[in-house]
């Protein structure tokens, strides 16, 4: 496919190109775009990563305040609506922002992820795409955030749904939900990695200054990310799963769910907020999990106009992270047996284009993962093609810029060597 796809998926609003320069300085110079991230992650050669002064939005009630009541309140799924692994889906689905089937199209999905958490049009449109392409159902443009069922137009879905995405969208290491293969579920809570979280600020005695921030998150992606080699023989970080699509999990916890306020423009997220939005209940003594019933808070407030999070956004905190952790880097896993990871040789991934040590340098790590996304989408769906045919002309632009090396292809033989991509655990 045309690498032309790649920066039209990404990019598919105009405002996006404007901040490439920007986006280019951030990764050549190794800067993050939020002071959130702090000067305790090196950047892989012993050097602090730079900061900027963060977000200068301020915070507007009227505008950001996302609505529990009327049209969008709360309604617990019934037996027939879908539900999955991303809580904020569920969240949006059991509050109406999209339709509480948990069935939607793309245009419902971009349009509910931004009346709700501000999520920028580019990423919003980049995640209902891809989820549609490699998950969904082509011919109405729609996926399911769970299962498969039936699609808007009545027809069975053709598509798996995200929870059927094991690999391709949804992958191992998440915050809460349970790898695969190790507990052969991958979309409902489990207690012991949400307690794991919940307690990372159960020192922390006055509940004004409890705050799941993104230094906290990675502090448990570490840990999870170690856990699952630890214990699931077929743990697998892929490409695109584990590289990119895993870092997201953990930052849209922060930058999606903590709530807004003059005193916190950028967010908090506190105890109750974040048993909301997981579905989680009960005194700190005896919490418990409902499955499906994910919650929006009361009194709670999205980002600023202005301060949408997209895809450049993720691109360059990831980066940060990946930086900062080269394991989170790895492309590789366990080969039926726990702690036997063992990676990839990037340069054998990527026909030379790539190699450990070039990954790091300038915009390589964004260009490579730019690169991959494409690389992994079907070609010559009919109607899908349509879809991204619309967004070409955002392309010349953002190659220019970014000037990357032209990934032609990744060599997936040298990941099925690993039982947990293969899908198929080894006997």
């Amino acid at each position: 496919m045309k690498i032309c796809y790649l920066a039209s998926l990404i990019l598919f609003v105009g405002h996006a190109i404007a901040i490439c320069p920007m986006a280019h300085k951030m990764l050549t110079e190794g800067t993050t775009y939020d002071a959130t991230l702090t000067n305790a992650y090196p950047n892989g050669h012993g050097q602090a990563i730079k900061r900027t002064t963060g977000s200068t939005v301020g915070f507007d009630p009227s505008s950001q305040y996302v609505s529990t009541t009327g049209t969008h309140a709360f309604v617990p799924p019934g037996p027939n609506d879908l539900r999955g692994p991303c809580p904020g889906l569920n969240a949006m689905a059991n509050h109406g922002y999209i339709p509480h089937s948990g069935i939607a199209t793309i245009n419902e999905f971009a349009q509910g992820t931004s009346e709700v958490f501000g999520m920028g049009n580019d990423l919003s449109l980049f995640l209902a795409i891809y989820g549609t392409a490699l998950d969904g159902d082509i011919p109405s443009l729609s996926f399911s955030i769970g299962t498969g069922g039936n699609s808007i137009l009545g027809s069975p879905l053709s598509g798996t749904g995200l929870t059927g995405s094991h690999n391709n969208y949804e992958g191992d290491v998440s915050p809460t939900r349970g790898d695969l293969y190790e507990y052969g579920d991958n979309h409902d809570v489990q207690m012991s990695q949400f307690l794991q979280l919940y307690n990372l600020q159960s020192n922390v005695s006055d509940p004004s200054r409890v705050n799941y921030d993104i230094d906290i998150l990675t502090a448990f992606r570490l840990s999870r990310f170690q856990q699952s080699i630890e214990n699931n023989p077929y743990f697998f970080n892929g490409p695109i799963t584990g590289v990119l699509v895993q870092p997201a999990a953990y930052q849209f916890i922060f930058r999606f769910m903590a709530n807004k306020s003059e005193e916190y423009p950028e967010g908090r997220l506190d105890r109750e907020v974040l048993k909301s939005f997981f579905s989680i209940t009960g005194p700190e003594d005896n919490l418990a999990y409902t499955p499906g019933q994910e919650r929006i808070p009361d009194n709670w407030y999205k980002r600023a106009t202005g301060d949408e999070y997209g895809f450049v956004s993720l691109l360059l905190e990831t980066t940060s992270i990946g930086l900062a952790h080269p394991e989170f880097l790895s492309v590789g896993g366990n080969t039926g047996q726990v702690n036997t990871f063992t990676g990839v040789d990037f340069a054998d991934l990527t026909g030379g284009v790539f190699n450990a040590t070039t990954l790091s340098e300038g915009n390589n790590l964004g260009c490579f993962l730019l690169q991959a996304i494409v690389l992994a989408l079907p070609t010559g769906v009919s109607g899908l093609v349509g879809v991204l045919d619309q967004l070409e002309d955002t392309v010349n632009p953002l190659l220019e810029e970014w000037d990357c090396p032209q990934l032609q292809e990744i060599d997936e033989s040298l990941l099925e060597n690993y039982p947990g991509f293969s899908r198929q655990p080894a006997k």
